[in-house]
């Protein structure tokens, strides 16, 4: 028998890559997705999976939806990576964040405890609940000291998976992903806009990228090889949580560096630093020790950070070649 699996932001870069997972894995798939008036439905296209996923109609604010869901899915794992996931958003939609990122968590495990208390559940928690890092490497035990609205909703989140796993028994799990990336992240994101801005200089569709702090420090990893680790933790006897990560930190200027220098070009004569996309409160470092998840999982991150990179690059320059 195939196991049933729902999965919140079913459309984001990680949703994608989890469904196209668990379908090859021979799951049922299911994927709540918010009506919207703009197509969301890309990534799933992009990956040639989306009429192999079961869409329903439901929003992560309201409950009622969420129950009706768990019913119609009969969802065995339930994956929660719904959210407003833009961290610069999050300080001119505070609110909006706290219920999409945070208050959506609660709503989701009350659907579970009301539903089928004995689905398994996974949320999507984030190196950004560090912020402030109080260890040099940020493991399970290290302090939150979050710097954004939205660490802040995603640490309500994680909290709030640990109390009903506690309170309820249900078997809850909260992955604290580092920064994941993939040919599928949003624009929005530092990443893409430098791969995408790269692919746009090389032919010659802009001059100039413009950038903000670059010399901050971020922990990178394939979105593909992370989502591999969200399944395993709902396939482990006792719930619990994990740090995914590469263990390796990059300064955003060396990420520019491996991506204009794939197409030859020097980031120094085009990237511009402009202070309107500085944060008001800055994470300077995030570099994450995963090794409890490879001792007790035996999952690792197995895509380097120059092969990231250049995927993304590659995927952009085809991208921008086919735009009119």
């Amino acid at each position: 028998m195939s196991k049933n699996a729902l999965i919140t932001g079913i459309t984001g870069q990680d949703g994608a890559y989890l469904a196209q997972l668990l379908l090859d894995k021979g799951y049922n798939v299911y994927g709540i997705l918010a009506r919207r008036s703009t197509d969301t439905m890309w990534r799933l296209q992009y990956l040639d999976i989306a009429n192999r996923v079961n869409i329903i109609e439901g929003d992560v604010t309201d409950l009622s939806s969420l129950i009706r869901a768990m019913e119609e899915s009969r969802a065995e794992e339930v994956y929660n990576l719904a959210a407003q996931s833009f961290v610069a958003t999050s300080w001119n939609q505070p609110l909006l964040t706290a219920q999409a990122t945070g208050f959506s968590v609660v709503n989701l495990l009350e659907a579970i405890r009301i539903s089928n208390p004995r689905a398994r559940f996974y949320q999507a928690s984030t190196s950004e609940m560090f912020g402030k890092i109080q260890e040099p490497l940020q493991s399970e035990i290290t302090p939150f000291y979050p710097r954004s609205p939205y660490g802040v909703a995603k640490l309500y989140g994680h909290w709030i998976t640990v109390n009903y796993r506690e309170s309820f028994n249900i078997h809850a799990s909260s992955g604290i992903l580092f920064n994941h990336e993939s040919p599928l992240r949003g624009i929005e994101f530092v990443t893409r806009k430098v791969t995408d801005g790269a692919a746009r200089i090389k032919q010659g569709k802009q001059k100039e990228l413009r950038l903000g702090n670059i010399d901050a420090k971020r922990d990178w990893g394939f979105a593909g090889d992370y989502v591999n680790a969200m399944w395993m933790m709902l396939q482990q006897d006792e719930p619990d949580d994990y740090v995914v990560a590469t263990g390796r930190t990059t300064t955003v200027r060396d990420m520019c560096n491996i991506a204009f220098s794939h197409l030859g070009l020097n980031y120094e004569k085009h990237v511009v630093i402009d202070q309107k996309f500085y944060r008001p409160a800055e994470v300077d470092i995030l570099l994450g020790n995963p090794q409890k998840a490879r001792e007790k999982m035996g999952w690792e991150a197995t895509t380097s950070l120059e092969e990231l990179i250049t995927m993304m690059v590659d995927a952009d320059m085809k991208r921008v070649e086919r735009e009119h």
